[in-house]
C-alpha cells in the first residue's frame, strides 16, 4: 500500500519572516504531479486545512497547507483571529508576498509538476488564493470556498491565469451583495473564465464542522453545501489539473 508522507515545511518570505506549512503527498517515486497551495482560514495552520492537505494527497496530489502568519503565529482566540486578518486584507503586498513564498515553496518539490499548481483557500483563505491569482502567479486554477471578494486593486484582476471557481454562500453576511456584484463585474470585465456557485442557505464558514462553536449567527456549517462544493471542487481539479496515471 502506497504510504502518505506529511511533514512541516520551513520557507522565507520576501520580507524575511520564517514560515511554516504542511505537506502531504503519496510516495511515488519518479512521479510528478499536480500542486495544490491551501491558503488557511484566520485561525491559521491548523486540524482543519492540515486535514483538507491530506485528503487531496491521498487522491494522488502534492498539497501545502500555506502560512500567511508567520512560524508559531497561530491564534487562540477570536479577536486574535480577526487582528490578524484585518492586519493582511489592509495590506494586500504583505498578503501577497507571504502567500507567494508558499507558492514558490510548493514549486521547488521534487514530487510536483510545477506547471499545474493549483490554489485554493477557505474565508480569509480565500481571499488569500485570490490575491495570488491576482498577482500574475502561473496558475492552471484558482478555487475560493467562502472566501472575502473584494479587491482593492481591480486592475489586477487582468493578471489571472488559468481558471476560476467561487463557491458562496448565498446568506453569507460577511460578504455583502454590493461586494458580489462589483467581484462578478470586474472578473467579467477582464474576461477570466469563472464559475461562481451560491449556495442556498449557507452562510460563511459553511464547511468548516466546528464553525457553529463560534456561536455567530454568520457562521454556520451546511452539510450539504459542504458536500456539494467538494464535488464541484474534485470536477474543477479534474479539468484544469488532471493526476497522470501514478501507479505502476
Amino acid at each position: 500500500m502506497t504510504q502518505l508522507y506529511t511533514k512541516t515545511l520551513e520557507y522565507q518570505a520576501t520580507d524575511g519572516a520564517l514560515l511554516e506549512g504542511y505537506v502531504a503527498y503519496l510516495d511515488l517515486p519518479g512521479k510528478v504531479r499536480p500542486g495544490i497551495l491551501i491558503a488557511h482560514d484566520w485561525l491559521g495552520v491548523g486540524d482543519f486545512v492540515r486535514k483538507k492537505a491530506e485528503q487531496l494527497a491521498a487522491m494522488g496530489y502534492v498539497a501545502l497547507a500555506a502560512d500567511v502568519y508567520g512560524k508559531g503565529i497561530r491564534p487562540t482566540s477570536v479577536p486574535e483571529a480577526s487582528g490578524l486578518t484585518r492586519q493582511y486584507r489592509a495590506d494586500r503586498a504583505s498578503l501577497r508576498a507571504r502567500i507567494r513564498a508558499a507558492y514558490d515553496a510548493l514549486c521547488t518539490l521534487d514530487q510536483v509538476d510545477a506547471k499545474h499548481i493549483v490554489a485554493m483557500g477557505y474565508c480569509f483563505g480565500g481571499t488569500t488564493a485570490l490575491e495570488l491569482a491576482r498577482s500574475g502567479a502561473d496558475l492552471v486554477g484558482t478555487a475560493s470556498f467562502h472566501g472575502g471578494l473584494s479587491n482593492p486593486n481591480p486592475q489586477d484582476t487582468r493578471q489571472i491565469r488559468g481558471k476560476v471557481l467561487i463557491m458562496h454562500g448565498a446568506d453569507d453576511p460577511f460578504v455583502p451583495p454590493e461586494e458580489v456584484m462589483e467581484f462578478k463585474q470586474t472578473m467579467q470585465e477582464a474576461r477570466i473564465d469563472m464559475r461562481f456557485v451560491a449556495y442556498p442557505h449557507a452562510v460563511h464558514g459553511f464547511t468548516n464542522p466546528d464553525a457553529d462553536l463560534n456561536q455567530n449567527k454568520g457562521l454556520a456549517y451546511n452539510a450539504e453545501a459542504d458536500q456539494a462544493s467538494w464535488q464541484a471542487f474534485e470536477a474543477f481539479l479534474a479539468e484544469v489539473a488532471p493526476l497522470p496515471a501514478l501507479m505502476g
